[in-house]
């Protein structure tokens, strides 16, 4: 009746309906559409960013090549020999162009830092530029970070006998171990949304993203 209180019975069908009511919007937002609003990438073939990635594509080119001089182990391939065996593979251009201080980091600790990482710096600064983001505006906001990610051989090189001082075992730690990768994003850029690193092997990035959606 008008101006008594709910029963108690009255009560529950009020949460009850309130309740119905929320999971009704937040299934609502669960169809809206998913943007995407900017990108980034780096593929062997010298594509650096989307567009080289569509001309590749586009022209039917293959981006594996012939190891390169530099990447051979003089020990195991020397490069004066004409017998030394025919290694393919896909290779990053310039991966050694990484530039620490422009993201805050020491060039003591960039030595440790996994070339993954360094590139998820450099690929992520570029998607929010091709937004047309600045990054100072996400600041502090509930940005989440979902990165696929599932080998760890930089950590293998690191764990050799004599590569790494015992000064810089931190170092070396923190820029190998797998869940850094997204949480050094997140500490870069300030984001505050959750920082995920997913590993299910060759369906990696696909789970990431199904996990950010």
């Amino acid at each position: 009746m008008q101006g008594q209180p709910f029963s108690s019975s009255q009560q529950i069908i009020q949460a009850l309906r309130n309740a119905r009511q929320q999971i009704e919007e937040l299934e609502k937002r669960q169809r809206e559409p998913i943007a995407i609003i900017g990108m980034g990438c780096r593929f062997p073939g010298a594509a650096d960013n989307p567009e080289q990635f569509w001309a590749l594509l586009r022209a039917g080119k293959d981006g594996v090549i012939e190891m390169p001089v530099h990447h051979h182990d003089p020990a195991t391939h020397p490069h004066n020999t004409l017998h030394a065996p025919k290694v393919m593979g896909g290779f990053l251009q310039q991966v050694d162009h990484f530039d620490p201080q422009f993201f805050g980091i020491a060039p003591r600790e960039a030595t440790f830092v996994d070339p993954q990482q360094r590139l998820l710096l450099e690929v992520c600064w570029e998607a929010l530029e091709a937004a047309h983001i600045v990054p100072e505006h996400l600041f502090d906001s509930d940005t989440g970070v979902f990165v696929g990610l599932c080998q760890t051989d930089y950590a293998k090189l690191c764990l050799e006998p004599g590569a790494v001082e015992a000064t810089d075992l931190f170092h070396a730690n923190v820029g190998t171990i797998m869940s850094t990768a997204a949480g050094r994003l997140s500490y870069t850029f300030g984001f505050t949304g959750p920082a995920v690193v997913v590993d299910t092997a060759c369906s990696s990035s696909l789970v990431a993203i199904h996990q950010a959606c």
